[in-house]
């Protein structure tokens, strides 16, 4: 029985594989179309996505209601769904690194020491024209961060 307009639903009530084929061909670009607006940013994930509105609208055909809306209307919302489901399913891959992966920057301690070298060196040729309970007091108080 070839599917059309009006018996694709029965046919895949009846879990032939004409009524889905239907869909794909007439509804395809309805559906695509929802899917990219809303995965544009993983144009990779956009074929997984529609593989899975297919399988879902096959799957779940029992649960179209033709007394509450059209066909286009329901598949629709289906795609929009797994679109977000999509999304979703990206936004915890993207959340969830092992630790293993993650790189903790090493301090360079030959930088900071040699950058400690050179302000010392620089502190002590400033402090140099001080007379030494002025510089004493200068260090107390600015390098050893003691109170006045």
């Amino acid at each position: 029985m070839k599917a059309n307009e009006n018996n694709f639903v029965d046919l895949m009530k009846k879990r032939r594989e004409e009524g889905i084929l239907y869909v794909i061909e007439t509804y395809g670009g309805l559906l695509s179309a929802i899917v990219r607006k809303r995965l544009f940013t993983a144009p990779d994930r956009v074929e997984e996505c529609m593989n899975d509105i297919f399988l879902g609208i096959w799957r779940n055909i029992d649960c179209f209601d033709e007394t509450k809306g059209s066909f286009e209307g329901w598949a629709a919302g289906v795609a929009r769904l797994q679109a977000i489901d999509t999304l979703r399913k990206m936004k915890r891959e993207f959340q969830t690194v092992p630790i293993e992966d993650i790189e903790i920057p090493q301090e360079d301690t030959a930088f900071r020491e040699l950058t400690q070298q050179e302000l010392s060196k620089e502190t002590e040729e400033i402090l140099g024209c001080l007379s030494e309970k002025d510089q004493e007091l200068f260090r107390r108080i600015f390098i050893d961060e003691e109170e006045p």
